[in-house]
């Protein structure tokens, strides 16, 4: 189970500069209406990419 804090990686391209394979950590974990998450991706330097609402399909535990 994905918790709050947790790095995760992006299983699929979720925009044009978040692509499959991309790190990023939870900052929110939505319950209402559905299951979601709001990730913060960064790149290799560790600035951040985009912030984006994710579905759990979206991503997988990168631990």
């Amino acid at each position: 189970m994905i918790k709050e804090y947790d790095v995760v990686k992006a299983k699929k391209d979720l925009s044009d500069i978040v692509l499959k394979g991309c790190r990023g950590a939870v900052v929110i974990i939505y319950q209402e209406p559905t299951l979601g998450y709001e990730v913060e991706f960064i790149d290799n330097e560790g600035d951040t990419l985009d912030v984006l609402t994710v579905y759990p399909d979206d991503i997988e535990s990168s631990g």
